[in-house]
């Protein structure tokens, strides 16, 4: 399992549609960057950024860092993702440094799965061979009420029973109505969650949180700035409905400054911000000895086989924002998406629609 050479190619992904959150930047692409390591079986990764920007330095990360695994044995990929961890001290433990190991080291994993002809889950000891999933492609901010009405009332038509919209209307009573009006399309039967993108106040996010109770959401996640656990854990406090951060944390250490301002009741994990599948084991590990429920955050189709990993994951989220780089889709059953049993990740990248994409 030789590592013998790594390339990296930036495509440029349109959206299936435009989107905005409480952010208020309207998104029409994405930038990736697609990884291929050959080690005795191609290995496949890719980083994302919004709006196609950014990927420069990304690119130039992983080109970096990856040549010093020329000659590693992919069959060690606890021993690379340290190698790769000394190795970006000077940069520092976050950011585009550890984009680039997560890119890497999923990369390792999946070469490392397919050439011991194994699917990833069955290799790390899987525990399911589904996991519920969450519709997450849809009910943005940019959309009225009567819009996120049809569009929930679609999904649950689809054999979704979860799915999340987002919040961050100017005034509360805005987004309660919007809250009002997708509950009132699915009923009570199908599972909701609401995403804030990081945009209240803690005074802001208790006054709406405590309106939107009678709603039964299953969480709202990233009430406040992402940086501001402090703030974060006052939320959680003052709220029945359970809080969820983590996207924007990186690796054991973010989530160890999490648990330890017990800003959050569940964890959703980054496969590219949390440092990749060896260190996603290591964070969903310490939740589970706090026994906290975790979660991804995109990245759908390159998590859901380490998902089926853990005992401790509660949901798979589901955005469809990636489906054109793949040759193979996700398969929803009864409301869950079905483990792959292909070798490796399970999802392998479409390399001519790669091409007709590259930017």
């Amino acid at each position: 399992m030789i590592i013998e050479r790594i390339d990296t190619q930036v495509v440029e992904l349109p959206l299936p549609r435009v989107i905005t959150n409480a952010a208020n930047v309207p998104t029409e692409t994405l930038g990736c960057v697609i990884v291929r390591l050959q080690a005795g079986a191609q290995g496949e990764s890719f980083i994302y950024t919004m709006r196609n920007r950014h990927t420069a330095p990304v690119q130039a990360m992983i080109d970096s860092l990856g040549e010093l695994l020329i000659g590693e044995d992919a069959a060690y990929p606890e021993r690379i993702w340290q190698r790769l961890w000394r190795e970006i001290y000077f940069f520092g433990f976050s950011g585009v440094s550890v984009l680039a190991i997560s890119a890497l080291d999923t990369a390792v994993w999946d070469a490392h799965a397919k050439v011991l002809e194994q699917p990833l889950g069955r290799l790390l000891g899987q525990y399911t061979d589904s996991v519920p999933a969450y519709a997450s492609q849809g009910l943005w901010t940019n959309n009225t009420a009567d819009e996120l009405a049809a569009e929930a009332a679609a999904l649950k038509a689809d054999g979704w029973h979860a799915m999340k919209m987002r919040l961050g209307r100017p005034r509360i009573d805005e987004d309660v109505e919007r809250v009002r009006a997708v509950r009132e399309a699915i009923g009570d039967d199908v599972v909701l969650m609401a995403d804030a993108s990081r945009a209240f106040t803690v005074d802001h996010a208790i006054r709406l949180g405590r309106r939107l109770e009678e709603f039964g959401l299953a969480w709202i996640e990233e009430p406040l700035p992402a940086h501001d656990h402090a703030g974060i854990a006052k939320v959680a406090a003052a709220l029945d409905t359970p809080i969820v951060i983590g996207e924007n944390d990186y690796t054991r250490y973010g989530f160890r400054r999490i648990l330890e301002a017990g800003a959050a009741d569940m964890w959703m994990l980054d496969l590219a911000r949390i440092g990749g599948i060896s260190e996603m084991r290591r964070v969903a590990a310490l939740a589970s000895a706090y026994d906290i429920p975790v979660s991804n955050h995109v990245y759908s189709e390159h998590s859901l086989a380490l998902l089926s990993t853990f005992s401790n994951c509660n949901y798979v989220e589901y955005i469809d924002w990636f489906e054109a780089l793949f040759a193979d889709h996700v398969e929803l059953v009864d409301g869950k998406l079905a483990v792959p049993t292909r070798p490796g990740l399970g999802y392998a990248l479409d390399w001519a629609a790669i091409e007709r994409l590259a930017a």
